[in-house]
């Protein structure tokens, strides 16, 4: 008895919790609907392109299932239309390039790897009921190996890899499935009908509705990475390498931190670029597009944002040093730093009209002539002061030496664009209505 009589206020306890749950549980199925709705607006609202892909890939597998839906089309590829709309879904990506690419990669890996698995098929059939089944393992072994060591290729696993595994699974379903069933064979003609069917049709619908060109990302991307540093560069020169009487004056800690996202975008980019060099010509993107020196802009830019990680560190830093030697070292970082700002922001302006880097020569100039100026006062610094007084000023050289880093990273990526606009063959605009910035 006083065992049962024990276990009554857990049981108790135990209906009371179900019933708070059970109370509680349409206000957190209220909130949870609320929160999942205020994130798919944010993610309408932040890319609205998104929406539109969405629309586009419903209507593709609509536009497919017709191969089912009209009663003379079913005659024609019967169940194997299934495989069309299954293509649909795996090919049909955010951009025109992503899409072209897998689409691509599959048409052209299905027809080989039927080709193939035909091929080793019939030749297989030559040897006889014994000899058969060795020949298709051994084929599909040495092929399948093969491939596989392909895909280990770092050029071929960015581009085909996708096409590599297709190739793979197309010949073995074509070789091996063919030994038992002698329709196999006209399935999988069927089937490559059916895929390439589907390819074309996604290919179709993410051309010429919308369509979404990862080209023109990757170029914003590499002229916003360019800015960001220019945006940094010249909000040190007005903040950091300023001196008022004895005090450093304080730095807003909100401007460097642009350019922390270009320390992370080599990804980005590479993957960027490899969808970009699946595109048709566009607009000013011709054929043949040079996308690999947008990909040696960026790599100069990550390079020059490194040398900005370092610098950024001495915004917070106290540095101690005589006030007058530290007012001259400054003043010409000051306008190594504003001279290359300015120089990154027009390239990047340059990249994004598609239009010669003109006027840009002035501030690279500048910048070099400011460079050599702190060479030739250092040289007097350190003939004319002593020891303790040369530790002293150590931190503020580590600085004017990394801003002279940064003026050889902006001379490096003003050649690189230079190099792009010629090869892109960039619009030409009259020097004589430029205007320079006071």
């Amino acid at each position: 008895m006083a065992t049962v009589s024990g276990s009554q206020p857990n049981t108790g306890s135990q209906t009371c919790r179900w019933w708070i749950f059970l109370k509680d549980l349409p206000k957190k199925a209220k909130n949870k609907v609320v929160d999942v709705a205020g994130k798919a607006n944010k993610l309408g609202r932040d890319e609205p392109r998104r929406i539109i892909h969405c629309l586009k890939v419903g209507l593709a597998i609509t536009l497919v299932s017709l191969l089912y839906f009209v009663p003379h089309l079913y005659k024609i590829f019967r169940e194997s239309g299934i495989w069309a709309v299954l293509t649909v879904i795996l090919v049909s990506e955010f951009t025109v390039g992503g899409t072209l690419g897998r689409g691509l990669n599959r048409t052209f890996a299905t027809l080989l790897g039927g080709a193939l698995g035909v091929g080793v098929e019939r030749l297989a059939a030559i040897f006889g009921d014994i000899g058969q089944p060795i020949i298709l393992g051994l084929f599909v072994m040495i092929l399948n190996a093969v491939v596989t060591f392909v895909r280990f290729f770092p050029e071929m696993k960015a581009r085909y890899d996708y096409g590599l595994i297709i190739l793979m699974l197309t010949f073995s379903m074509v070789s091996v499935s063919g030994y038992r069933d002698e329709e196999a064979l006209t399935l999988a003609y069927e089937r490559v009908l059916t895929i390439i069917v589907g390819c074309i049709i996604a290919l179709l619908v993410c051309i010429f509705i919308c369509p979404v060109w990862v080209g023109e990302d990757f170029q914003r991307l590499i002229a916003a990475n360019l800015e960001k540093l220019g945006c940094f560069l010249e909000g040190f020169s007005s903040a950091y390498c300023r001196v008022a009487g004895d005090a450093q004056i304080n730095v807003d800690q909100s401007f460097p931190q642009g350019y922390k996202s270009v320390l992370t975008s080599k990804n980005s980019e590479e993957t960027m670029a490899n969808l970009a060099r699946w595109e048709p010509g566009h607009g000013r993107f011709l054929f043949r597009h040079p996308w690999k020196q947008y990909l040696k802009v960026g790599t100069l830019a990550r390079e020059c944002s490194y040398k900005i990680e370092i610098l950024s560190r001495h915004l917070a830093s106290d540095i101690q040093a005589p006030q007058e030697i530290r007012g001259e070292i400054q003043e010409s970082c000051r306008e190594m730093t504003r001279e290359s700002g300015k120089a990154l922001k027009k390239l990047a302006e340059a990249i994004r009209t598609m239009s010669q880097p003109t006027s840009i020569d002035f501030h690279i100039e500048n910048s070099k002539a400011a460079a050599k100026n702190l060479v030739d006062l250092w040289e007097d610094i350190t003939t004319t002061l002593d020891d303790t007084t040369l530790l002293e000023i150590i931190p503020v050289a580590a600085v004017a030496s990394t801003v002279m880093d940064i003026v050889i990273c902006s001379e490096r990526i003003f050649e690189a664009v230079k190099e792009l606009a010629s090869l892109a063959h960039f619009k030409s605009i009259d020097p004589i209505l430029t205007q320079e910035e006071p």
